[in-house]
């Protein structure tokens, strides 16, 4: 303020506003709207991943079988007969299963051994099996051994120690174990 006497001052504070600090107000950003996705129980609802029964026929899905023996044999570098076991053994265990034949060869329950089929679903508890004669059985994956037959090569895979998503087992590191109790 220019020097005036201090009743000048007072006589300018009283009759004007003083701006000490002017902050411009930020404009906000609108925000983007998220597209809704579904709940579980919304999908479960609409029965987004129930196969009807029209659908459950056995040669409907031969075709995404032999999809699943070439993705096989693209992964395991043509599965020769020298290839190694545990390699083979290493690559299926994070291979996916959709469309694989397999077989029920251990279980708990002896109403599951022999079951012969192809994968339909895989959860994190349960395979979803079609097998010839038509039938949808739900399978689970504990207290079970499975078997997958690729090209001579017949490996076992241990329910138990396989409970997880095919997505997540595709990044998991699956340590050697001593004995399998069944």
């Amino acid at each position: 303020m220019p020097r005036k006497k201090d009743e000048a001052i007072r006589d300018v504070l009283t009759r004007k506003a003083v701006v000490l600090e002017h902050r411009p107000r930020r404009r906000k950003k609108p925000k983007r709207k998220k597209t809704k996705t579904l709940t579980a129980r919304e999908r479960r609802e609409l029965r987004l991943f129930d196969i009807q029964p029209e659908q459950q026929r056995y040669e409907i899905f031969l075709p995404l079988h032999e999809l699943w023996k070439q993705y096989i044999r693209d992964l395991c570098h043509g599965l020769k007969p020298d290839a190694q076991p545990q390699m083979i053994q290493s690559k299926l265990l994070k291979a996916d299963l959709h469309g694989a034949i397999v077989t029920v060869t251990k279980s708990k329950c002896p109403s599951y051994v022999g079951i012969t089929g192809i994968i339909l679903q895989e959860f994190k508890h349960v395979f979803k099996i079609i097998t010839k004669d038509n039938k949808l059985k739900v399978v689970p994956k504990i207290n079970n051994v499975f078997s997958l037959e690729t090209d001579g090569f017949v490996s076992y895979i241990y329910g138990s120690k396989f409970q997880l998503r095919a997505s997540e087992r595709s990044a998991k590191k699956f340590k050697l174990k001593g004995t399998i109790d069944l």
